[in-house]
């Protein structure tokens, strides 16, 4: 048992007195009031924490639910065709397809030219050695069969060497192996591999005109609205601007229709919430610049918030803001919506609404000059918590603060120790000296009382 607590327990035994109690009373008063006080700070400490948490996560979630919906392309015009068996459409993005409307026919496919050798009974046994020549169109490729690579394997390998856009694969056929062989589409994608004639007959039996030829090479063809085209490949991308096709069956007698779906319903149902997101984000910066004292940082970034709807989003001369299409500040600071404004808006430029949230992009129309909703508020987010934007100084400033109190907190609790160790220290003191106090009295009652029988 230390000192201390020796004196604490020994507090009151000599003046009769309880400053056992008297000590813990006199340092709860003084403790309480301070404890109290950081209590209080505590709390509302942690209210602007949680308002600014508040405030950012709703900043995160409209930023993040806004880019989602626009890159996953359900704000923007979708192509449909009426054979999805003959063909697939999509949108690249950056397209306003608008109005788009088209009588699609598909004469022919384009396919790629394969050939597939004999079989043979071991895929690393000798061919023979000798040169071989690959013609892909009009460029030629040498194909040299020596001892280091004399068998089929070694014949597929040299050929996928050449980078011909030819592959040559050795595939197993029931036990025994063939050489199978298989450019890329198109006609101009023709190949034709050839031995030398001084090469030996068992290397000669791997030449194309030794094989069998399992498909020949060939165009695609096919009609836009009357117009003929011929591509090598199934995937077309230049011929309607802002659409990917891919022919998938050929039918001369058959037309197919294609065209674009707007999402106007989509579109003006994504502004009223808009306006109901930007609404309780704005409510919520503001509880969290009242709670943080009026905290310049925050009003700063009100203050951007109220001008989002003036921001320029696209280049159009006179549609770029939401301002111009029905979203206006109220006197209360809230956004609203004219519903009347934004649907003669869309009757009569829907594509100018469409490109709010997917912005075209060509040679003059680039993410400076038509930036979008989503990367606009997407941007002023990232410039928000990044290291000096408002929401991240304002945190760190909160996490500073927490710093302080809880610093301040540990040497008010030591300072309160040390003050009650002392009134432990002085009460034992005083009751040491009562108690000395009181033997002596004892003694002199004593002694008193010996002299009064002295006396008689």
């Amino acid at each position: 048992m230390n000192m201390v607590t020796s004196i604490a327990n020994s507090l009151g035994f000599g003046s009769g007195i309880d400053t056992a109690a008297l000590v813990a009373d006199l340092a709860a008063a003084s403790r309480t009031p301070k404890v109290q006080r950081f209590d209080a700070l505590s709390r509302a400490h942690q209210a602007k924490v949680s308002t600014l948490a508040q405030a950012r996560s709703d900043l995160d979630n409209f930023a993040d639910s806004l880019e989602s919906l626009a890159s996953g392309g359900t704000l923007r015009s979708q192509p449909v065709a009426s054979d999805t068996a003959a063909i697939s459409i999509t949108a690249r993005p950056g397209s306003l397809l608008g109005s788009f409307s088209g009588q699609l026919v598909v004469q022919t496919l384009g396919k790629a030219q394969s050939a597939y050798s004999e079989n043979v009974a071991s895929r690393s046994a000798a061919i023979g050695q000798g040169n071989m020549s690959l013609t892909v169109g009009t460029s030629v490729f040498a194909v040299t069969i020596d001892g280091t690579n004399d068998s089929l394997d070694g014949l597929a390998s040299a050929i996928n060497a050449t980078g011909s856009g030819v592959t040559a694969s050795v595939i197993n056929d029931a036990g025994e192996f063939k050489l199978v062989l298989k450019g890329q589409s198109g006609a101009a994608n023709a190949f034709q591999l050839t031995a030398d004639v001084d090469a030996p007959a068992s290397l000669q039996r791997f030449s194309t005109s030794a094989m069998t030829i399992g498909q020949v090479a060939s165009d695609a063809t096919f009609t836009l609205d009357g117009v003929g085209y011929r591509r090598q490949s199934n995937n077309i991308d230049d011929v309607v601007p802002g659409i990917n096709l891919t022919l998938k069956k050929a039918d001369p007698l058959a037309t197919i229709s294609i065209s674009a779906t707007r999402p106007s319903d989509i579109l003006k149902q994504t502004l009223t919430d808009f306006v109901a997101v930007f609404n309780t984000l704005k409510k919520d910066v503001e509880t969290a610049r009242k709670t943080n004292n009026g905290n310049p940082a925050l009003r700063a970034f009100e203050r951007q918030l109220n001008g989002f709807i003036a921001l320029p989003l696209t280049s159009h001369p006179s549609l770029s803001r939401l301002s111009d299409i029905g979203i206006a500040t109220t006197r209360d600071g809230t956004l609203a919506l004219n519903t009347a404004r934004l649907d003669a808006v869309l009757r009569d430029n829907p594509d100018a609404v469409e490109a709010m949230f997917n912005p075209p992009r060509n040679a003059g129309q680039t993410q400076s000059t038509d930036p979008g909703i989503a990367f606009v508020l997407d941007s002023l987010r990232d410039a928000a918590v990044a290291t000096n934007g408002p929401l991240e100084q304002v945190k760190l400033a909160l996490k500073r603060e927490a710093d302080s109190i809880g610093e301040n907190r540990s040497r008010m609790e030591a300072r309160e120790l040390a003050y009650r160790s002392r009134l432990e220290k002085q009460f034992a003191g005083m009751d040491a000296r009562i108690t000395a106090l009181k033997a002596t009295q004892s003694y002199l009652e004593q002694q008193i009382k010996l002299w009064n029988s002295g006396n008689d």
